[in-house]
């Protein structure tokens, strides 16, 4: 089946995978764009895998502040190097991840870090695995995979805080 490159361009704008991969990926499944996208995504989940131990040692911190002024978070995420930390897809994730925090008041970054026989929810306390505020359907461990996969280098959320007037 012949590709055109309107369809490669879609999904290399929608994965930042590379053309090649797009396209091969393409023809594998004959140009059907969403089983292409996950195919993609899961190969870049286990690119990320990859890279779990590699030292993070850059980075940003980002804060947001609600409008209103009433709620506020900060959020310090770290990359291998500062060209990672420039690009827009970093600096997209931090924001995101800052808002997220502002709005869904986690208490945890992992499911690791919940006290023994608790009966909280890691849903709703984990940063981690607490649904995207803009695509319930994506987690925000899966938004850093995406980070990764997208820039070459090991992403983590090292620490953050949420900040309530009056709490």
């Amino acid at each position: 089946m012949q590709i055109g490159t309107e369809l490669i361009r879609e999904l290399r704008e929608r994965t930042g995978a590379g053309i090649m991969d797009c396209k091969r990926v393409l023809e594998q499944f004959e140009g059907s764009l969403e089983k292409a996208e996950e195919a993609l995504r899961e190969k870049g989940i286990a690119k990320a895998g990859s890279k779990a131990d590699r030292v993070t040692s850059e980075g940003l911190i980002e804060s947001y502040i609600h409008a209103g002024g009433r709620i506020g978070a900060m959020v310090e995420i770290n990359c291998e190097t500062d060209f990672v930390a420039r690009t827009p897809e970093f600096r997209e994730l931090i924001h995101n991840v800052a808002m997220q925090i502002a709005a869904m008041s986690p208490r945890y970054l992992s499911k690791d870090q919940l006290p023994e026989g608790t009966d909280l929810l890691a849903q709703e306390v984990c940063l981690l695995e607490q649904p995207f505020i803009k695509d319930p359907s994506r987690s925000i461990n899966e938004l850093v995979l995406d980070v990764i996969a997208r820039v070459g280098e090991n992403v983590q959320i090292r620490r953050f805080e949420r900040f309530g007037l009056g709490e």
